[in-house]
C-alpha cells in the first residue's frame, strides 16, 4: 500500500493529519472548516453514541430534539452566556435567494430580510430554557432530564479533523432540578458517566477536575471536565459537566411551585462530548502504523483473510470461515471475511492494519490440513498460530486482554508524564523536554493564570477532584497557596 505515514516522533501534527484522512476516518469539506465524515470514522462515532446512549437512559435521561436555529434575542438574555459565545456565532440575516440580473448566479435577495436574526446553534441553552418555561410549571414536573444528539456551529478559523471544526457532531444534557443539591449531584453524576466511557470503551485514562473561573463554561457557575494525556504530551479536554445554578432559569424566567406552594426558580446543569472524542481515541492508541482502535468501539474486531492460490483452495476455506464467522457473530463479536480476488493477502494485510482492526486471522490450505489459523493482534503485532475448535475463546480472551492492556499502556504512559514541581524555572524546564501535565500550586488569581499562559502557552486544565489540601506557595508569585492544580499544554 501506498499509505505510509509521517512518524509520530518526526511531526506529530503530520501524522495524526494524515491518518484521518488515510485511514478513511474523515476528510475536509467544501465548505472552510468543515469535514466529511467517512463510513468508517462515523462507523466509530456510531459506536460511541450507542454506548453513551445506552448509559445516559440507564440513569433516566431522555432524548429530545430543538431547533437549529436560535432568535439573537434569546442569546442575549443570559449576559455571560452572549459574551463567552459572541464571537463564534454564525448569523442568518435573509431567509431567499434569487437569480443576479447579469446572470452571474444566485444572490441574497436584499428584500428578504428577516424582522430578527437567526443564530446558529453554538449550544442550545437558551431555545432549551425558552421551551422549558412552557414544560414546568410544578415540582411534579422535576426533575426535568433530556439530552440531545445534534450538530452545532462554532465559527473556528483554524481547525483540525475531529480535534476543533466549525461544525461538529455531539451530544447535549440539559436537565431542570428542583434543588441546588439535586442539580450538583447530576453534574457530578454525568461527569462519572463521561469518565466511566473513556476509560471502559476508549481505553483512555482520564482525571475528573473543576475548571478554574476563566475556564468555566459561558454562564455557568462551576464546570466539571475530564482531561486525558495524548501521546504527544499535550492534554485533551474530552467532556464537560456544568451546574448552571439559576442563571439560564432567571434569564427566560422558568419559576415551579414547590411543595410548599411557592414560586421558586429551578436549578440547571447541560452536559455535553463531542466527535473530539475521535480525535482523543486516535492519539491515545494509534502508532506509526496506522490505528489503533480498543476493541469495544471498533467497527470490525475481526478481520479473515485467506490465503490461497486456486479458486478451489479459496471455495474450500469459504466453507470452513462460514461456520466460524457464525460462531463469532452470534457472540456479538463483528467480523469482516474478505475474500475479494483484486487485492494480495500482504496488501490487506496493510490496510487492516492501517484501519487500526483489533485481531487479524489468516486462514490457508495448510491451516485447512492442519486444523490450525494464524491470529495477529494489531497492539502487540504480535502472531500465533492457534487450533481451529476453540477459536471463539482465544478471540474473546485476547479482545478483552488488548482493551486492558491499551488502558494500561496509556495510564503508564500518563502516570510517567505527570510531574510535580515546586519552581517556575522547574515548571518551565519541564514542559519544554518532558511535557504531559505539571502539578504546581496557584495563588487562585486569573492573572497570575494568564501570565503563566502568556509565557509558557500552558494552561490550568483543571483542579483535581481528588485534589489533597497541601500548603505551598504560587510557582510564580510565591503567593500562599493551598492545593496544587494541573496545567499542561492543550489541543
Amino acid at each position: 500500500m501506498s499509505k505510509k505515514l509521517t512518524k509520530r516522533a518526526e511531526d506529530y501534527s503530520k501524522w495524526y493529519n494524515e491518518l484521518v484522512v488515510k485511514a478513511g476516518l474523515a476528510e475536509s469539506s467544501g465548505v472552510r472548516g468543515c469535514m466529511v465524515i467517512k463510513p468508517y470514522g462515523y462507523a466509530i462515532w456510531e459506536k460511541m453514541q450507542a454506548e453513551l446512549d445506552r448509559m445516559f437512559k440507564e440513569t433516566g435521561h431522555e432524548n429530545a430534539y430543538f431547533p437549529l436555529f436560535i432568535p439573537k434575542s434569546y442569546l442575549s438574555k443570559e449576559a455571560d452566556h452572549v459574551e463567552g459565545f459572541a464571537k463564534e456565532c454564525a448569523v442568518v440575516t435573509h431567509y431567499r435567494l434569487k437569480n443576479a440580473e447579469d446572470g452571474s448566479g444566485v444572490v441574497v435577495d436584499p428584500e428578504a430580510k428577516l424582522e430578527e436574526e437567526l443564530i446558529v446553534r453554538p449550544t442550545s441553552e437558551t431555545i432549551i430554557w425558552d421551551t422549558y418555561k412552557k414544560w414546568i410549571e410544578s415540582y411534579r414536573d422535576l426533575p426535568l432530564l433530556i439530552n440531545q444528539w445534534a450538530n452545532v456551529v462554532r465559527w473556528e478559523m483554524r481547525t483540525r479533523l475531529f480535534l476543533r471544526t466549525a461544525e461538529f457532531l455531539w451530544q447535549e444534557g440539559h436537565t431542570a432540578h428542583a434543588t441546588k443539591e439535586e442539580a450538583v449531584e447530576e453534574a457530578a453524576l454525568i461527569l462519572d458517566v463521561y469518565a466511566n466511557f473513556a476509560e471502559q470503551y476508549m481505553a483512555v485514562p482520564v482525571i475528573k477536575g473543576l475548571k478554574t473561573a476563566s475556564e468555566r463554561f459561558a454562564g455557568a457557575e462551576e464546570t466539571y471536565c475530564i482531561e486525558g494525556l495524548m501521546q504527544d504530551g499535550k492534554a485533551l479536554q474530552a467532556g464537560t459537566s456544568h451546574f448552571l445554578g439559576q442563571n439560564f432559569a432567571k434569564a427566560f424566567d422558568v419559576k415551579f411551585t414547590s411543595k410548599e406552594g411557592k414560586q421558586e426558580y429551578v436549578w440547571a446543569t447541560s452536559w455535553g462530548v463531542s466527535t473530539r472524542l475521535m480525535g482523543a481515541l486516535i492519539m491515545t492508541h494509534s502508532d506509526d502504523l496506522g490505528l489503533v482502535l480498543p476493541p469495544k468501539l471498533a467497527p470490525i474486531q475481526v478481520v479473515i483473510v485467506p490465503i490461497y492460490k486456486t479458486e478451489e483452495q479459496l471455495d474450500a476455506i469459504s466453507a470452513k470461515v462460514d461456520s466460524m464467522t457464525k460462531e463469532l457473530k452470534a457472540s456479538g463479536i463483528s467480523v469482516k471475511y474478505d475474500r475479494r480476488t483484486t487485492h494480495k493477502p500482504g496488501w490487506k494485510f496493510a490496510e487492516y492494519e492501517l484501519k487500526g482492526v483489533p485481531l487479524r486471522i489468516a486462514i490457508g490450505p495448510r491451516d485447512l490440513e492442519n486444523g490450525t489459523l494464524e491470529i495477529a493482534r494489531r497492539d502487540t503485532l504480535t502472531k500465533q498460530s492457534v487450533p481451529q475448535e476453540g477459536l471463539l475463546a482465544h478471540v474473546q480472551e485476547n479482545l478483552a486482554d488488548m482493551q486492558e492492556k491499551l488502558f494500561q499502556k496509556a495510564l503508564d504512559y500518563r502516570t510517567s508524564h505527570t510531574t510535580e514541581v515546586d519552581s517556575f524555572e522547574t515548571f518551565k524546564e519541564v514542559l519544554d523536554t518532558h511535557g504531559g501535565f505539571v502539578s504546581a500550586h496557584w495563588d487562585g488569581t486569573a492573572e497570575t493564570e494568564d501570565k503563566i499562559k502568556e509565557l509558557t502557552k500552558a494552561t490550568i486544565r483543571c483542579i483535581p477532584l481528588n485534589n489533597k489540601r497541601e500548603e505551598g506557595k504560587c510557582i510564580l508569585t510565591g503567593a500562599p497557596s493551598t492545593q496544587r492544580v494541573l496545567f499542561a499544554k492543550a489541543y
